[in-house]
C-alpha cells in the first residue's frame, strides 16, 4: 500500500498544524481562528515546505460548512425565518446591491470593464457561513432575536448567489466575457435558453426544492431517524444522522442546483420537529468542527502572500469595502428597520467578511474572462484578513455592549412592546422550557411555588400561555428578559437549558443584578461543571451521574419497603399532599445529594420510599402516592425522556409511526 495520499497528506497536515498553530493563537489571547488560517498559508503553494493538495482542501471544507448549516437549522424552525422575513429579505438584498456597487467603482478606477466589476462586487457582498455561525455559537446568541436575523439574512444571500452563479454565464458575452458552455439549464430546454427562461427554471427548482422538503421531507425524515434509533444502535443512529445531512446536501445541489449549505440547512429544519434533533445535533458536533477547521485552512491555502506588497492600495480599498462599507449598509438597514444600536453593530459585524460564494463566484468570473486574476487576488486576501479582523469586532462589540444596553434599556425592535415585569418577589425563575424544564415546572406548580419561566421558542411559550404558566418571552442572555422576570427580587434560579456553557452566560448577569441570589444548574461534562462554579452557581446537578446515583438507589435497596408493600398487597405508603410539597420544596431548595461516596442522605423521613419527580407528580385526589403504588393503581407516573449517552437508544424512543402520506 502506497505510503504517499494527497487526500491523507491534505487532512494530516491541515490538522496538525491548524491544531498547533491555533494552540499558539489561544495562547497569545488571539481567536484560534487566526492560527487555522495563518496554518492555511503555510501549508499552501505560495510558501516553502510542505503543500496540501488546495482543491481537496476546499472539497473538505464543504463537508464542514454541510455539517455546520445542518446544524443550524436543527435549532430553527419555519416559524423562525418567516418571523424576520420583514428584515432579512430587503435588508439582504439591499446589502448586496450597496457593496455590488462599490465593487464595481473600485473595478471602474482600476480599469476593469463592468463585468469585472459586477462580479467582484458580487464577490464582496456576500459573508461567509462558517465564519458568521462560529461567531454567533462562541457568543451563544445564535437562537437569539440577533441570531435569527443573522442567519435570515444569509440564507438570503445564499438565494441571491445561486441566481448570480446560474444567469453569470448566460449574461457572460453580454457582460464582455467570452461565451458559457452548456449548461444544465440549457440543455433541459433544448437550447440556447434566454435570460427570462433561465431565471424562470432557476426560480422553479429553488421553490421545487423548498416545496418537497416541506411537503415530504419533513415527514419522512424525522419517522427514517425515529425508525433507525429504535433499531437500539448509537453507531447506525449516528450514520444516519450523517446520511441525512450530506445526502439531502447532495443531492439538493445535483438534482435542483442549490447550494450544499442551503440543502443541509433545510434538512436540519425539517428534523428540528423531531424530539430526537438535540440527539442528531450532538452526534455532528465532533466532526463538524473538524471539517470546519478544514474550511479556514482551505481559505488560507488559495491566498499568494505576495499581494500584500504587490498590490497594497488596492488590497486595503478592497477590505475597505467588506468590513466598513458592507457593515455600514447593514447597520443602517437594521437601524431604519427599528432595531436598536446593539443589535445593528452585531449584524453588521456579523457580514464583515466574506468566504465560500466570494470564491466560486471569483473562479467563475475567472474561466469566463469577466474577472482578472488580480480580482480573484484581491478577493482572496480580504477574504483572510476580514476573517482574522472579524473576531476583533466582536470583541469591540462586547466592549460596547453596556453602553448601548444602557443608552437604549427598552427593547431594540421599535414594533415590539417594552417586556412588562412580573409582580413576583421571592419566586423562582425558570430558565428554559424544555424536557427538563417542563418536568421542573411541574414539580414547582405541584408545591405552590411561585415562579416564572423566560423563554424564547413561540411553541414552548404557547404552551405555557395555555397552562396559565407567568412567561417572559425572550431570550435569558438578554438583559431586559432578567429585569422582566425580576430577578433582583427573586429567591432562586433554575437554569434548565441544556448546554452547561451556554448557561454560564447568563449565569454572570444573574449574579451581578442579584448576587445573594440561589442558582441552580444542570451540566454534562466536567468542563461545564468547572465553568458554572467560576461563574458563581450554587448547587449543579450532572444529569449522568444522577442517573448513576438513582440505578444503585434501586440496587442497594433505598426503596426496598415500598417494593415489598406493594408485593405483599399491603397499603402502598401514602404521603399528604403538604409533606410532598414539602419533598418538592426541599428538593428545590438544593438539599445536596452527594455525588459519589457516601450514600444519599434521606429527603423524607427514614424508612420512607425514595422522593423523586414521579412520586411528587403523581396524584390522586388530594393525595400523592409513592411510585409504586401509583402504578399499582394505574396512575400515569411523569419519567424523564432524555436517555443517557451510553444507554441504548431503543429504551428512550418509542416506535416511529408510518409517515403521513
Amino acid at each position: 500500500m502506497p505510503h504517499h495520499s494527497p487526500l491523507v497528506a491534505t487532512i494530516v497536515g491541515a490538522i496538525v498544524l491548524a491544531f498547533l498553530l491555533g494552540a499558539l493563537a489561544q495562547r497569545l489571547k488571539l481567536s484560534p481562528l487566526v492560527g487555522y488560517l495563518i496554518a492555511g498559508v503555510l501549508c499552501g503553494p505560495f510558501t516553502p515546505g510542505f503543500t496540501a493538495d488546495p482543491d481537496l482542501a476546499l472539497e473538505l471544507a464543504e463537508i464542514g460548512v454541510i455539517l455546520l448549516m445542518f446544524g443550524v437549522g436543527l435549532h430553527f424552525s419555519l416559524a423562525d425565518l418567516l418571523s424576520v422575513k420583514a428584515i432579512a429579505i430587503p435588508g439582504a438584498v439591499v446589502q448586496i446591491a450597496v457593496a455590488t456597487v462599490l465593487g464595481i467603482g473600485l473595478a471602474h478606477l482600476l480599469g476593469w470593464s463592468f463585468g469585472g466589476g459586477l462580479v467582484f462586487g458580487l464577490a464582496l457582498s456576500v459573508a461567509s457561513t462558517v465564519v458568521l455561525l462560529r461567531a454567533l455559537q462562541e457568543r451563544r446568541i445564535l437562537e437569539s432575536e440577533q441570531g435569527r436575523v443573522a442567519v435570515g439574512w444569509l440564507i438570503v444571500e445564499d438565494l441571491a448567489m445561486v441566481l448570480a452563479l446560474v444567469l453569470l454565464p448566460a449574461l457572460s458575452e453580454a457582460l464582455g466575457g467570452r461565451p458559457a458552455t452548456a449548461t444544465a439549464t440549457t440543455a433541459l430546454v433544448g437550447g440556447d435558453a434566454g435570460i427570462a427562461v433561465t431565471l424562470a427554471i432557476t426560480l422553479g427548482k429553488v421553490v421545487a426544492f423548498i416545496a418537497l422538503m416541506l411537503i415530504v421531507g419533513r415527514r419522512v425524515i424525522p419517522w427514517v431517524l425515529h425508525w433507525v434509533a429504535h433499531r437500539g444502535s448509537r453507531e447506525l443512529f449516528r450514520l444516519a444522522v450523517l446520511a441525512i445531512a450530506l445526502g439531502v446536501a447532495f443531492g439538493s445541489a445535483m438534482l435542483f442546483d442549490v447550494s450544499f449549505a442551503l440543502g443541509a440547512f433545510f434538512a436540519g429544519m425539517v428534523l428540528s420537529e423531531s424530539p430526537l434533533s438535540q440527539r442528531a445535533a450532538e452526534e455532528t458536533l465532533p466532526l463538524r468542527d473538524a471539517f470546519a477547521v478544514m474550511f479556514f485552512v482551505s481559505v488560507g491555502m488559495l491566498v499568494d502572500p505576495s499581494i500584500i506588497w504587490k498590490h497594497p492600495l488596492e488590497l486595503i480599498a478592497t477590505l475597505l469595502i467588506v468590513v466598513v462599507g458592507k457593515s455600514m449598509a447593514a447597520f443602517a438597514l437594521v437601524r431604519l428597520f427599528g432595531y436598536g444600536n446593539a443589535t445593528a453593530l452585531t449584524i453588521s459585524a456579523s457580514l464583515a467578511q466574506v468566504g465560500e460564494f466570494s470564491f466560486i463566484l471569483a473562479a467563475l468570473g475567472v474561466s469566463l474572462d469577466l474577472l482578472p486574476a488580480e480580482g480573484r487576488d484581491l478577493i482572496l486576501a480580504a477574504a483572510i484578513f476580514s476573517i482574522v479582523l472579524n473576531p476583533f469586532f466582536f470583541l469591540a462589540i462586547d466592549k460596547l455592549r453596556p453602553y448601548l444596553v444602557k443608552a437604549a434599556p427598552t427593547p431594540e425592535a421599535a414594533k415590539v412592546p417594552a417586556l412588562p415585569q412580573t409582580e413576583k418577589t421571592e419566586h423562582t425563575i425558570l430558565v428554559g422550557y424544555g424536557r427538563v424544564g417542563r418536568l421542573v415546572a411541574a414539580g414547582l406548580e405541584t408545591a405552590g411555588t411561585p415562579f416564572v419561566v423566560i423563554e424564547d421558542q413561540e411553541d414552548a411559550v404557547e404552551s405555557l400561555k395555555k397552562a396559565g404558566i407567568e412567561v417572559v418571552n425572550a431570550n435569558a442572555a438578554a438583559l431586559e428578559a432578567l429585569v422582566a422576570a425580576n430577578i433582583a427580587h427573586a429567591k432562586r434560579l433554575i437554569l434548565a437549558i441544556p448546554d452547561g456553557f451556554a448557561a454560564v452566560g447568563v449565569l454572570k448577569k444573574a449574579r451581578t443584578l442579584n448576587p445573594k441570589l440561589d442558582i441552580i444548574a444542570r451540566a454534562h461534562s466536567d468542563a461545564e461543571v468547572e465553568r458554572l462554579k467560576q461563574g458563581g452557581a450554587s448547587f449543579i446537578i450532572m444529569g449522568e451521574r444522577e442517573v448513576a446515583r438513582g440505578m444503585l438507589g434501586h440496587v442497594f435497596g433505598l426503596d426496598k419497603k415500598a417494593t415489598s408493600d406493594a408485593a405483599s398487597g399491603a397499603a402502598a405508603e401514602v404521603q399528604t399532599e403538604e409533606a410532598a410539597k414539602d419533598a418538592a420544596t426541599r428538593a428545590i431548595d438544593a438539599v445536596e445529594v452527594p455525588l459519589a461516596g457516601d450514600s444519599a442522605p434521606d429527603l423524607l423521613a427514614p424508612g420512607t420510599a425514595l422522593p423523586d419527580l414521579g412520586d411528587v407528580l403523581t396524584s390522586t385526589s388530594d393525595t400523592v402516592l409513592t411510585r409504586e403504588a401509583a402504578v399499582e393503581g394505574g396512575a400515569k407516573v411523569v419519567v424523564a425522556e432524555q436517555f443517557p449517552q451510553d444507554q441504548p437508544a431503543s429504551e428512550a424512543v418509542p416506535e416511529p409511526s408510518k409517515p403521513a402520506a
